[in-house]
């Protein structure tokens, strides 16, 4: 199998650390790269969209399984797909809409593979009506630290463990997911300005459940009675009989385009984004949302996925990276939220990156992030001056209001805050424990927090 020593980070290109990266390309392979990863363990990879550190391995074995990507059987009648782990939803999106069928869940990028979207139990717009997107997989194969295979199917302890577990109770080989149908690749779209935090949270319990997909880009430089202000952005797949007759759309309602514009350059200028430039942008970005807009059509990676246009756009940080840094807090916290944007603004962290939305209920899985309530992601400089410790007072008023943050996205939790934060935690180290005794199966992430 090829096999390099090789500097690995995640999307925020943060704390980076060496390990041995694998590729196995068979199942049979992966066994073995599992079987001989070492003292130091080994992690399951994809894509490397995980911001923080759960995908890397210091010292240790780094499994790339993007080469296991095949997509074995499509049941076109039923809307399900039988594909192996290293398959990006990109590809699924190919493959899939030009048959009616649609990914059930969709982060803000594509390219996650399937293993990483059941790992992470990703989230997307739809999360209060559809949930994360193990609720979807109706069952996947899992290679375990014994080295056997077994075939894991909602329900049970060890597939609510796998579902956000962040590749630490094994290696995912395959998954059955359960599709949605749709009848274009084009979204028919809504949006509207919001005032404020409080105006937005009030737009959002009002009408939510009358779309499939909602969230805000939130203003979170803006002070004073403009604290929180945002663009509220809402839809739905869009029927054939919305789309304009005698267009190239109606005669190809199911073909998936996508826009690409030039990648950004490899060397950024460190504070390029700075509270200035970021304030100017999100100034216009705002001024220039309609005020109020129905109907718009919007192509699928317009509306789901618009930084995926521009290849390598974590570079704009510059070489220290970014932080992402993600939340939620149940509903009756709605005064947390007020108080930690409230901070965030009068802190003045430039963000051009951030997102607020309405989750509903809770996932099965015993790291699964979501919970009912509100969720807000933002992008940081990790240059910022002061940014850990401001992050650390964060994290307490967060697990101070019953909240909890994203571990898919972290890179700098303290240890001592997460079973705060994961009530199950304690079944999860148990299960992980009886599964996996000498720790075949480890990462930055698990080491850091004790996993």
């Amino acid at each position: 199998m090829p096999a390099d020593t090789v500097s690995v980070t995640g999307w925020g290109r943060t704390a980076p650390t060496t390990a041995r990266l694998i590729r196995p390309r068979t199942y049979e392979e992966a066994a073995l790269a599992v079987r001989d990863c070492g003292a130091r363990g080994g992690i399951a990879r994809g894509l490397g969209r995980a911001y923080g550190d759960a995908a890397q391995n210091a010292g240790g074995a780094v499994l790339d399984m993007t080469g296991l990507d095949r997509v074995h059987a499509i049941d076109a009648d039923g809307g399900t797909v039988l594909c192996d782990a290293g398959v990006s939803l990109h590809r699924l999106m190919e493959v899939l809409l030009p048959l009616g069928w649609f990914v059930p869940v969709t982060p803000g990028t594509r390219y996650v593979t399937v293993g990483g979207a059941i790992g992470a139990d990703i989230h997307g717009k739809n999360h209060h009506v559809s949930g994360s997107f193990s609720r979807h997989v109706l069952s996947l194969e899992l290679l375990t630290a014994d080295g056997q295979v077994r075939t894991v199917v909602p329900g049970t302890p060890l597939f609510d463990a796998t579902a956000g577990g962040m590749g630490l109770t094994g290696v995912i080989l395959t998954a059955t997911i359960r599709l949605l149908p749709v009848e274009t690749s084009l979204m028919r779209v809504d949006t509207e300005r919001a005032g404020d935090l409080d105006d937005l949270m009030a737009r959002l319990a009002a009408t939510d459940h009358h779309y499939r997909y909602s969230v805000a880009w939130i203003d979170l430089l803006a002070r004073g009675t403009a604290t929180g202000r945002a663009v509220l952005t809402r839809g739905d797949h869009a029927p054939l009989a919305a789309l304009p007759r005698r267009s190239r759309a109606r005669r190809e309602p199911l073909s998936f385009r996508t826009a690409r514009l030039p990648a950004a350059p490899a060397f950024v200028p460190e504070g390029l984004l700075s509270r200035t430039t970021v304030g100017l942008f999100n100034e216009l970005w705002y001024r220039k949302a309609p005020r109020a807009r129905t109907g718009q059509l919007q192509r699928i990676s317009t509306f789901f996925h618009p930084l995926d246009g521009v290849p390598h756009w974590n570079r704009v940080y510059g070489r220290s990276g970014f932080v992402q840094y993600q939340f939620v807090v149940g509903h009756g916290q709605e005064d947390a939220l007020r108080r930690i944007v409230r901070r965030i603004s009068e802190r003045r962290c430039p963000s051009f990156l951030a997102v607020l939305k309405r989750f509903g209920g809770a996932d099965p899985g015993w790291l699964s992030f979501p919970v009912p309530g509100w969720t807000l992601a933002l992008d940081i400089p990790a240059a910022l001056p002061g940014l850990g410790g401001f992050l650390d007072e964060l994290d307490e008023e967060v697990a101070g209001a019953g909240g909890r943050v994203y571990l898919a996205k972290d890179s700098r939790l303290r240890p001592e805050l997460l079973a705060a934060m994961y009530p199950r935690l304690d079944d999860f180290r148990a299960l992980r424990a009886e599964l996996d005794p000498r720790g075949v199966f480890t990462s930055d992430l698990s080491r850091r927090l004790h996993l």
